[in-house]
């Protein structure tokens, strides 16, 4: 069968030739978004990743050999023809090959931090520190979704800021730190944190000693890796320090997460926007500038 292989971090996945794959229940596959993640275990910059070759992608949409359209997730690769899983979940009839793929990772992000992680109750407040991208924006929705009360976004991009609905919207420039004080004296539940760096370290050292329960969950570092985090929110508050992802999250959590939110894309009005490419032509379309729009590989 043909496959977008990784043979060298430092070059875009080539389509190539690949055993046929055995085991488990083997699907044809319809549609594989190209992921942030997908993308860093592809350049060898993720904590998941294996070593070269091997076939890029983590999640997609197949079809099972009694013809059900899933989704499903795989560490052996998903950007191929055909591909062998012990574990999918039903994608509903409303919803299309290409936004069951374009979606799925995106809007898992929030959807585990807060179900599994924070364990969201309805009525309270979340503060989502980068809405911007498209995991952030989907984030807002979701929050709300499951029921926040209040939703607070941040993000460097006032437009893009102004246009999510949120009920309080902070631009990262030089009035953040500020704004991060006066919203959590006013009372936050739960941080989602798509970036780490500087905006973390604010929203942390606005903590202040009365300040009671609060989870921060960490989820991306786009910002940095790194911060010089602060000793006495951790001791003088009610500051809950936590993490979304692989690892802190099994597989099938993931996966159960994924099928559930699916199933509420279309009352959630979860969208992404998309651009289509032929499996074969994933060389070409691995570096295109999509213009923020989602690229989904199609065999």
């Amino acid at each position: 069968m043909k496959a977008a292989v990784v043979e060298a971090f430092e070059r875009p996945p080539l389509y190539r030739d690949w055993p046929e794959p055995v085991g488990g229940t083997v699907l044809q596959v319809r549609a594989a978004a190209v992921s942030q993640l997908v993308r860093a275990r592809a350049a060898g910059k993720h904590y998941s990743g294996g070593q070269p070759p091997f076939i890029a992608g983590v999640d997609g949409v197949g079809v099972t050999p009694e013809g059900q359209r899933v989704f499903f997730t795989s560490n052996q690769g998903t950007m191929a023809e055909r591909v062998a899983v012990e574990r999918f979940v039903p994608i509903p009839d409303g919803l299309d090959d290409v936004r069951a793929a374009a979606l799925a990772n995106p809007a898992m992000s929030s959807w585990a931090a807060l179900r599994l992680r924070a364990r969201i109750q309805p009525g309270e407040t979340v503060l989502i520190n980068g809405s911007t991208g498209s995991s952030g924006q989907l984030a807002v929705k979701i929050a709300r979704h499951l029921g926040a009360g209040r939703v607070i976004a941040t993000g460097r991009n006032v437009g893009v800021l102004e246009a999510l609905g949120a009920d309080v919207v902070i631009p990262l420039d030089g009035e953040a730190a500020a704004a991060f004080r006066r919203e959590i004296s006013r009372g936050v539940d739960i941080v989602l944190d798509y970036l780490w760096g500087e905006s973390a370290l604010q929203i942390l050292e606005a903590i202040a000693q009365d300040t009671p329960r609060l989870r921060f969950v960490q989820i991306g570092s786009i910002s940095g890796p790194t911060i010089p985090m602060p000793a006495h929110p951790l001791r003088s508050s009610g500051l809950e320090l936590l993490g979304s992802g692989l690892g802190s999250n099994s597989p099938r959590q993931l996966l159960e997460v994924i099928g559930e939110l699916l199933q509420e894309a279309e009352s959630a009005n979860l969208t992404v926007e998309t651009e289509t490419a032929p499996l074969s032509e994933v060389e070409s379309a691995w570096g295109r500038d999509n213009g923020g729009r989602r690229l989904v590989l199609i065999p």
